[in-house]
């Protein structure tokens, strides 16, 4: 059986070649001549996987290793009777340590204090609940806007899609309007997927109308898909004020991604806010057990003799004179140098589109190995209940 892999899969390869013949491709270039003879597809978002990709091969089952699945035609696969697999909350984790490491960059830089603030979260998923939990550890007030969960919750269902890394998230939360959130809150972050039909579309959610009732000065982070976001509208919104400050994992167009807007942005990465390694490496376990699931064979690979140690297994940081958000900045920050990736992404912003979208892919292939508050342990001096707590809420081991 053969099996096409796309790249930046952390051990794809030892996994998938427990059953079958695994070849490993770069995930845009992947073409209909490669998948002809693939019966097995393990990729990411960059490969755009439907007819044109897939008509005439032997393909049967495509697990992509994102939480994300607009980059399948859900339709076609219907269709052709291909079935398929995602992996929700695999980096629910290393997300919400980006929009943490964010939000303490943000403070830092304009002198905002973070706790006693407003943080609006679009999206209550696996990503967005733990967004909730960091915000809240920060000392945050937060408001939660997710209609479809909304919904659910009201009629007795269950939540769609629980957290695998975090067993018994399932909790019952209490939701508000869209409008209410834009009226209320300092911060908005958005984690919803990108669909774009239906009562809860989310292609350009964020849009002029969005933005007219956001409050003036708004603080908006998009770690979701860039076409939630209505560029030209966010472009005015800055011109106005309305907008204060930017921080954009995701781009409208990307790898295309328009360079005024990125000249506007507090903070600009390239689409690598889950791209810790543990959230990766879950994300090809994640496909590797539900491909064994489909073809009726145990999944007998693991990847927990593979994993290296972490990079910063404990940290030592003096409380003493300090203010929690301080001490908390400076072990965040550390452990992930979010000023890193906007200025690699900054110095490749040229141009020529060709070579600007070429360059934001490599950025993503090549991304720097990142690891995820929850394996490292700090040690406090000097601090206070209060502060070891906020460390805990932040996923950190004491």
């Amino acid at each position: 059986m053969k099996i096409i892999c796309a790249t930046n899969m952390p051990m794809v390869l030892e996994a998938f070649s427990t059953l079958g013949e695994a070849k490993i491709l770069e995930g845009r270039e992947i073409s209909a001549t490669d998948v002809r003879d693939a019966e097995i597809l393990a990729l990411r978002s960059t490969t755009k996987v439907g007819r044109d990709l897939l008509a005439g091969s032997k393909v049967r089952f495509v697990g992509t290793a994102t939480i994300g699945t607009d980059h399948l035609d859900l339709d076609y696969f219907a269709q052709a009777g291909i079935h398929w697999c995602f992996a929700p909350g695999c980096n629910a984790n290393s997300v919400s340590d980006y929009v943490t490491a964010a939000l303490l960059t943000l403070g830092e830089r304009h002198g905002i204090t973070l706790e006693g603030k407003t943080l609006g979260v679009i999206g209550v998923g696996n990503v967005g609940r733990r967004v909730v939990k960091k915000a809240q550890a920060l000392g945050m007030r937060v408001l939660m806007n997710d209609p479809p969960r909304e919904r659910s919750q009201k009629s007795g269902g269950g939540i769609q899609n629980p957290d695998p890394r975090n067993p018994g998230s399932e909790t019952q939360d209490a939701f508000v309007s869209l409008d209410h959130v834009l009226a209320e809150a300092d911060i908005i972050t958005v984690h919803v997927p990108l669909t774009k039909e239906g009562i809860d579309k989310t292609y350009h959610l964020a849009d002029s109308n969005f933005f007219s009732k956001a409050r003036k000065g708004l603080i908006f982070i998009n770690a979701a898909r860039g076409s939630v976001v209505e560029s030209p509208a966010l472009l005015t919104a800055l011109d106005t004020g309305r907008v204060g400050h930017v921080v954009l994992d995701t781009w409208e167009g990307e790898p295309v991604y328009r360079t005024d807007m990125l000249a506007r942005v507090d903070i600009g990465t390239p689409h690598i806010a889950g791209h810790s390694f543990e959230g990766k490496v879950m994300g090809t376990v994640m496909v590797y057990r539900e491909t064994c699931r489909f073809l009726g064979v145990p999944a007998t690979w693991s990847h927990e003799p593979l994993m290296p140690p972490t990079l910063v297994p404990e940290m030592t940081v003096d409380a003493a004179g300090r203010s929690d958000e301080a001490v908390l900045r400076e072990v965040v920050l550390k452990l992930y140098d979010i000023e890193a990736d906007d200025g690699r992404m900054r110095d490749t912003a040229v141009a020529d589109d060709t070579i600007r979208a070429k360059s934001f892919d490599r950025l993503r292939k090549d991304y720097p190995e990142r690891r995820e508050f929850q394996y490292t342990t700090v040690h406090l001096k000097n601090g206070t209940a209060a502060l070891k707590a906020k460390f805990a809420g932040l996923g950190f081991r004491s």
